[in-house]
């Protein structure tokens, strides 16, 4: 999973760059913090959990399964 955080950090960071909110060296160390996509990685399981607990729950509410 990381190295797809890391992927994403690069093209999350990419835009900032260009607009000059970030230097390059600060968009080096946010792409490699391991701790940062140690979070980011829990936070993209919580919330694709959620997602698909939220999809199952409208499924069965609105009927969509049989």
């Amino acid at each position: 999973m990381a190295p797809i955080i890391r992927i994403l950090l690069r093209y999350v960071s990419l835009p900032l760059l260009a607009l000059g909110l970030i230097l390059p060296e600060e968009q080096q160390a946010l792409i490699a913090d391991p701790q940062l996509v140690e979070w980011l990685g829990t936070g993209l399981g919580l919330v694709a959990s959620m997602v698909a607990e939220g999809w199952y729950w409208g499924a069965r509410r609105f009927g969509w399964t049989k």
